[in-house]
């Protein structure tokens, strides 16, 4: 296993990409939920809600499943069924969101599986975690990896991929003063193609009031295949994330893919009920869903909107069982299912070694 930094040949140089999510997985990477402050007193509804959620993704793949301790083991092992293929790691942790904090793994046409290792620090210094940033690390040395660390800070919620080249992010996010001082649109561009192999990148404004995340991508606006997105709308003017959304549904149709083709743009409704936690404003958005071997899974709030989402995703998804599960007291942390999941594709190691 192999550390390679910024004076090797980057993965595209390589022939690495980062694969889109809809693509074969060899497993889910998650982390258990164990600290009650940071949840705000609501850590037992949370961890219901989350065992729902591993469960349902370890009938379709395998779930490797980091835990920060002996409670939380056996916490989990309380709370799951003895059958579920499910894998335990015992790993420091400060929180559960290991979309932002995790591996991001690019895959070579000869199948060869990387990751690369991007600086994580909590959404621009907002809290003081000091051990998530070491995830990457740990998934490199379990799985004989080599790896890509860079300086950059990138989350991996802040970033979309269509499978062809074409990424999707957001300025409010990528261009904030507390990730990376001075990187600019082409900076970002360059720095992406290099190690993620972005063809074409295509910048949205914003995201949802009160998201500390600054709006991530993953939260208003995914790809569902390579030529169709699906984006966020608020319909009440009233709301201060109706002219975001309104903006960003804009430029999406003026958009066009690496061959200068239109997207289909699907329109996605926010949940109709405000919701709020101890912070504020939450941000619960049906965008941040996680599509794995089979099954995409999307996140349901008790709300009148519930419905008319799944409605409108499960044919975006043929093949693929759509299933709704409660993110009600998930939501309280700022994130849901895509937040709370890494996937890792299919593909043959790659040590680094030639």
């Amino acid at each position: 296993m192999k550390h390679l930094t910024t004076h090797h040949p980057a993965p595209r140089a390589l022939g690495f990409a980062m694969p889109p999510e809809w693509a074969g997985h060899a497993a889910t990477w998650m982390s258990w939920p164990a600290d009650d402050q940071l949840w705000f007193g609501h850590l037992e509804a949370v961890r219901a809600e989350y065992a729902r959620l591993v469960s349902t993704v370890a009938r379709f793949e395998r779930v490797e499943l980091l835990l920060r301790d002996e409670e939380s083991e056996r916490d989990v092992r309380g709370r799951l069924d003895g059958g579920l293929d499910v894998e335990f790691h015992r790993v420091p942790l400060d929180d559960v969101w290991i979309r932002d904090n995790g591996p991001i793994f690019v895959r070579s046409g000869r199948n060869e599986l990387a990751l690369t290792n991007w600086k994580f620090n909590s959404w621009g210094g907002k809290f003081e975690f000091l051990n998530d940033d070491r995830v990457p690390e740990y998934v490199a040395s379990q799985l004989g990896m080599g790896h890509w660390d860079l300086e950059t800070v990138l989350e991996g919620g802040a970033i979309e991929v269509n499978g062809d080249g074409v990424a999707l992010v957001t300025r409010s996010c990528l261009l904030t003063p507390t990730r990376n001082p001075g990187l600019s649109e082409s900076g970002y561009a360059a720095l992406l193609g290099a190690y993620l192999g972005i063809d074409k990148l295509l910048w949205l404004d914003g995201g949802l009031e009160n998201d500390h995340t600054d709006g991530h991508i993953d939260t208003i606006t995914r790809f569902t295949d390579s030529q169709t997105i699906v984006t966020s709308v608020e319909s009440d003017r009233s709301d201060a994330n109706h002219a975001v959304m309104e903006r960003n549904l804009k430029a999406l149709r003026e958009m066009t893919d690496g061959e200068d083709r239109p997207f289909r743009v699907v329109e996605l409704p926010l949940p109709a009920a405000r919701l709020d936690g101890p912070e504020g404003r939450l941000p619960p958005t049906y965008a941040n869903f996680y599509i794995g071997n089979g099954f995409v899974v999307v996140p349901q709030y008790g709300d009148p909107n519930d419905r008319t989402a799944l409605d409108i995703l499960t044919p975006l998804f043929p093949g693929r069982e759509v299933i709704g599960l409660s993110s009600r007291a998930i939501i309280i942390g700022g994130g849901s299912f895509h937040c709370l999941t890494q996937q890792q594709p299919e593909g043959t190691v790659w040590s680094g070694d030639d």
